[in-house]
């Protein structure tokens, strides 16, 4: 498979490289021509259609629009991708206007062959421009993607790059086009949306997205002991999770389980880490315990006398229920946003 790959990378190596060569000869001659052949010379006039000479060869000068206007195509399409390689937002509205330039490029390029031959290229156009308000009454669906695809990016509602839910599916948007939007979910399975299907979604990049996680303690531990532990630790949580925004947050007891007490906490992030944030947590917390002696429950059958948990003072009680009031007023609101996560 790897070879087949290979094979395939190194034919369209060759593919581009003899095209680009080609062009390159194409515009020398194109340009410096009427210093290297002599007046009148019949292969640079065919070649030069800025030529206003009669009776050009038609085959020369047909090759010389297909070169020119694909050329031409390439180079405008690949200046633009260039450009907004570094920007964030913006790729969508130049995924479009290359879309336009390469069908344009190649509508020009065809009237331009065809009056090169000869033919009635005005006429044409008014009968091209009848024909295509026929077929638009019966091609409504196609005019809607494109209208859909149009407002999609100018109104900004998602952009290349973005995570999007689209009818329960979820993943990154990789391509907007005319018609067609590409979403490719995490397994690289891509799905192909037309533009005017696209009714609801949710755009998951827009803002930072929340990770929460949570972990259980013994019910003989301290909770309060619990706390101020991690009240001196939620800064060095953060240092050891960069890919945290805001955060991490202590939201307090989650519930009471049936061998544990379940603590929650939160973090901000981005959308496209958000899975990862809240692995790291769980580590980072696992780890904490682990140094503290604090007992994660997990089924067993107890056989000796249950442990003695260290008791707590009445200064880290105080601390513990400071540190509490505080987090929950730092994460006011966020009660909502985790019935919708």
């Amino acid at each position: 498979m790897k070879k087949d790959n290979k094979k395939k990378d190194i034919v369209s190596i060759v593919f581009w490289a003899i095209g680009i060569l080609i062009a390159v000869v194409y515009f020398v001659l194109l340009i410096a021509g009427k210093w290297i052949f002599e007046e009148g010379n019949a292969f640079y006039v065919g070649i030069n259609f800025f030529d206003d000479a009669e009776d050009p060869n038609v085959w020369l000068r047909s090759v010389s629009y297909i070169i020119f206007f694909l050329t031409l195509s390439f180079v405008v399409r690949f200046a633009l991708k260039k450009s907004t390689r570094l920007l964030r937002r913006g790729k969508a509205v130049v995924d479009l206007v290359c879309s336009f330039i390469k069908y344009i490029a190649v509508i020009v390029l065809i009237f331009a062959v065809l009056s090169v031959w000869g033919v009635n290229t005005t006429a044409l156009l008014a009968g091209i421009g009848i024909l295509s308000l026929i077929v638009g009454l019966g091609a409504q669906p196609l005019i809607e993607d494109i209208i859909a695809g149009l407002f999609i990016v100018f109104e900004n509602i998602f952009d290349v790059g973005d995570i999007i839910v689209v009818d329960g599916f979820r993943g990154t948007v990789k391509e907007i086009g005319i018609r067609t939007t590409q979403i490719e979910d995490a397994g690289g399975d891509i799905k192909v949306v037309n533009n005017s299907d696209i009714r609801t979604l949710v755009n998951m990049t827009s803002q930072l997205s929340l990770a929460v996680t949570e972990v259980d303690v013994e019910y003989g531990e301290s909770l309060e002991r619990v706390e101020v532990i991690i009240k001196d630790n939620l800064d060095a949580m953060r240092e050891n999770v960069p890919d945290i925004v805001e955060g991490p947050y202590y939201l307090g007891v989650s519930k009471l389980g049936a061998s544990g007490v379940t603590l929650r906490f939160s973090a901000r992030c981005a959308e496209g880490q958000k899975f990862q944030v809240e692995r790291d947590l769980n580590r980072q917390l696992k780890l904490l315990f682990d140094k503290n002696e604090i007992g994660i429950p997990f089924p067993q059958i107890v056989v000796h006398e249950p442990p003695t948990f260290k008791p707590v003072s009445l200064k880290s009680g105080r601390e513990a229920q400071e540190f509490v009031d505080e987090q929950r007023e730092l994460t006011r609101g966020m009660g909502e946003e985790e019935a919708h996560s």
